[in-house]
């Protein structure tokens, strides 16, 4: 994928862009050419589109790019000297992987905003994806439509995606505004290393984090701020608060479960209804609609 296409009338210029970030354009009179997407990779490359490479280029591959339909190319400044022959506008910068992702997010029409955005993280990688997917179908049994981003399987609606993991930041922002498109209310993302690259989330705002992991106020904000260095993200409302499952959510979660407290589904479950409380989701709705699945089924 490594595209993130102009998704809600958004048009930026390369103008635009280098005032945003002071980066250097030239040449300097095409600040006025306008952008709608960006790529990091030829194949994605489609007309209007932004080519970012982020590392050092040949005029050969510039030149493929534009035929691809690119626009403008990004260049490191040890490639500045190709920026003459390129036949095309270059942008002459060193991003940080925080711009990349305000620049992606931007163009993708910031879909991490309208949406509810969990993210669900651990030691264990496998236990965070199973963890991920229990969410998601409880969000949906809820009522909510939602996306998931997990490399055990990711999704929007009812609707699989193919995709390749670890995920970057423009598969993600992509993804995300897919979601949002399709009609999401929430989405659900895997925080761990088979699903996300490093940066991944740059540019993408969380409501909720949860783990299933056992942890005091003091390991939780480490294990917060290292997840949000790693991948990324910013809080939407600056909850500092890792949510985890408690005696009030394992009691709701066994009643609804067969084999009771203690089995791999029902911890899964409490920690799902924690993350949901958390989004201010009312306990009577959550034990109302956990009866009506248990009796239907």
């Amino acid at each position: 994928m490594s595209v993130v296409t102009e998704a809600v009338g958004l048009r930026m210029t390369l103008g635009d862009i280098c005032a945003r970030y002071d980066f250097e354009l030239i040449p300097g009179f095409a600040g006025g050419v306008t952008v709608t997407s960006i790529s990091n990779d030829i194949d994605s490359i489609k007309p209007g589109s932004l080519f970012t490479p982020l590392q050092d280029v040949d005029a050969e591959t510039l030149h493929v790019a534009h035929a691809h339909g690119a626009y403008a190319a990004l260049i490191p400044h040890t490639s500045k000297d190709l920026a003459e022959q390129a036949g095309y506008p270059v942008i002459v910068a060193e991003p940080t992987p925080a711009q990349i992702g305000s620049l992606a997010a931007t163009m993708a029409g910031d879909p991490s905003k309208p949406l509810a955005v969990f993210a669900v993280g651990g030691h264990d990688d496998d236990e965070v994806r199973a963890c991920t997917i229990r969410l998601a179908a409880f969000l949906h049994m809820l009522g909510n439509p939602v996306g998931q981003i997990n490399a055990a399987g990711s999704s929007s609606l009812e609707r699989q995606l193919s995709l390749s993991y670890p995920l970057n930041i423009y598969d993600i922002q992509h993804i995300m505004s897919v979601c949002a498109e399709d009609g999401a209310a929430a989405i659900i993302i895997a925080l761990e290393p088979g699903t996300l690259a490093d940066h991944a989330l740059e540019g993408a705002e969380v409501d909720v984090v949860g783990s299933h992991d056992t942890l005091t106020a003091d390991t939780g904000h480490a294990m917060l701020d290292e997840w949000m260095e790693r991948y990324g993200f910013s809080l939407k409302d600056g909850d500092r608060t890792i949510r985890q499952r408690d005696a009030e959510t394992d009691g709701i979660a066994a009643e609804a479960v067969d084999g009771g407290p203690g089995t791999a589904e029902a911890s899964r479950l409490s920690l799902a209804i924690s993350m949901v409380m958390a989004a201010g989701v009312r306990k009577s709705n959550i034990r109302s609609a956990l009866r009506v699945s248990h009796e239907m089924r």
